[in-house]
């Protein structure tokens, strides 16, 4: 029986498109991993309009663990899109999320949980990456580039493997490329946001949906429009300290 939404402590979102090879694999890897959490978590599970058989294959993978809760997008709406349904789907106090192409290593949360008693968001760094010499070099240069146009203050903010607290929600924008600009979104927010070194491996099945376009071309016109935005925006999570007046009472006394 899937847990009370007040015993979750933790929501794991998780995008997935046209990953059938590697969905239940991922998503059975993760929940063994989770049982070791003393509290309560939860898995969404978001089917962003596969063409495949991976929506039978995370349907599989919620009668095995109950925890499981799967959304299942009519049409594809993105990596942004599907991550914002997943997000705002998700019940507990802390939401992680990772890439559904079996890259990041679910083992790695528990590394990037206990962080956030120092900040509102951590933020995985890919280390020994196991992606094409090409895929490298753009993602070099995107995170060069945002780093300069949006300062952040992270190195790899494109690593989908994240854990925040649900308050940073609110400085996100519903934009196509959400993964990549969560960090400048939660810092010009006024959070705090600090990285650790994460694990990644070899893609489990399936083919990459980021190219040249995907990856550069789109990303940077979507980074010069933010930078205007969020440079002009007021931190919703300002810190203040309200002073409070001696209050008198009607013969000038305290």
């Amino acid at each position: 029986m899937t847990p009370h939404k007040s015993s979750i402590s933790l929501s794991v979102v998780i995008p997935f498109f046209n990953e059938e090879a590697a969905a239940f694999q991922i998503v059975d890897e993760l929940c063994q991993e989770m049982t070791h959490l003393e509290n309560g978590w939860e898995a969404i599970l978001v089917n962003d309009g596969s063409k495949d058989g991976t929506a039978a294959e995370l349907e599989r993978a919620r009668a095995r663990w109950p925890q499981c809760r799967v959304l299942h997008l009519a049409q594809n709406r993105g990596q942004g899109g599907a991550l914002l349904h997943g997000i705002q789907a998700a019940t507990a106090p802390i939401i992680g999320m990772m890439d559904g192409d079996g890259q990041n290593v679910p083992g790695d949360l528990h590394d990037l949980l206990p962080l956030l008693l120092q900040a509102d968001m951590v933020v995985g760094v890919r280390v020994d990456r196991h992606d094409s010499k090409l895929r490298h070099i753009m993602s070099r240069i995107a995170n060069r580039v945002r780093g300069t146009l949006l300062r952040d203050g992270v190195s790899d903010a494109g690593c989908a493997l994240k854990v925040f607290r649900r308050e940073v929600v609110e400085s996100f924008l519903p934009v196509h490329m959400l993964n990549p600009f969560m960090p400048a979104f939660a810092v010009s927010g006024g959070f705090r946001v600090i990285e650790r070194a994460v694990r990644h491996r070899e893609r489990q099945g399936g083919e990459s949906k980021y190219g040249f376009r995907v990856m550069l071309w789109r990303p940077m016109f979507d980074m010069l429009a933010l930078a205007w935005v969020l440079r002009r925006r007021i931190p919703v999570n300002a810190k203040f300290h309200e002073s409070i007046e001696p209050r008198m009472d009607a013969n000038g006394r305290e």
